[in-house]
């Protein structure tokens, strides 16, 4: 999936223009970046486009993973994307959901194993039917 196709998904899903998908999708990414190993970042980047590659980028004093939950991945993001909560959560989810039809399924489970189970709403909706394409 190339950049564009990306995030006109993540719109779509969102219900969003395109220019706030791009900035959900940099703080989803750039905040999952944080909780992920180096490694696991770094398999993910690999199937993705290369301007979302670099939101993906580790550096030695961030290879390991940080320990936060759900709320906090919100939070973070929130402030990355200058977006309340509800906002941040619904593009939160599109980007998961984009992510999911993005890259391989074996790689989507292994991003999804590194994140506890209060992460469940935020990427459940990435593996049911409501995250199918809004159609016009």
């Amino acid at each position: 999936m190339n950049y564009d196709t990306f995030v006109d998904q993540v719109a779509q899903r969102a219900g969003v223009p395109s220019t706030r998908a791009v900035e959900l999708t940099r703080a989803t990414l750039e905040t999952l970046a944080e909780r992920l190993t180096g490694g696991e970042a770094l398999d993910l980047a690999a199937q993705l486009p290369k301007p979302l590659q670099l939101l993906l980028r580790k550096t030695p004093s961030t290879e390991h993973a940080q320990r936060f939950g759900a709320a906090e991945f919100v939070a973070r993001a929130g402030q990355r994307a200058d977006a309340d909560p509800v906002a941040t959560r619904t593009g939160i989810r599109a980007v998961f959901a984009t992510l999911r039809e993005a890259i391989s399924g074996g790689e989507f489970d292994d991003v999804t194993a590194q994140l506890p189970r209060d992460y469940r709403d935020l990427v459940e909706a990435a593996t049911t039917t409501g995250a199918a394409l809004r159609r016009a």
